[in-house]
């Protein structure tokens, strides 16, 4: 697993902020991936990480059952809430930068985004 501290965890957040507020999106089209693919975490651990970031918005009873079934830690819930962070700030960012934007320019960028991110999932 790479390096595990609150600079990574807080990027992640703050990416996933900005494409929240850019594009509506970022548990499962940036926190997951990121976690999977640049800290070795298992696909139920990313998963669950990435709904303790949500938690209090969404998550709640999701992350009760990853917790109760042991498939998430308090590294995971450390990092959760790390990204957390990130998320609220970057969403800021992000939908700054969305308001300023031509809607048929942030539709495509959107579906780049989707395009790389399904490619590097099926390979």
């Amino acid at each position: 697993m790479a390096e595990s501290g609150f600079f990574g965890y807080f990027t992640i957040g703050l990416l996933a902020g900005v494409a929240s507020g850019l594009f509506g999106v970022g548990g499962g089209i940036i926190i997951v991936p990121a976690l999977v693919f640049l800290y070795s975490y298992s696909q139920q651990e990313a998963n669950g990480t990435s709904l303790v970031a949500l938690l209090l918005p969404v998550g709640i009873f999701a992350v009760l059952n990853y917790w109760k079934s042991e498939k998430i830690n308090l590294q995971n819930v450390y990092a959760g809430l790390t990204i957390g962070l990130g998320i609220a700030l970057g969403a800021i960012f992000g939908s700054r930068i969305a308001i300023g934007i031509d809607e048929s320019i942030l539709k495509k960028c959107f579906a780049v985004l989707l395009v790389i991110i399904a490619g590097k999932m099926w390979f």
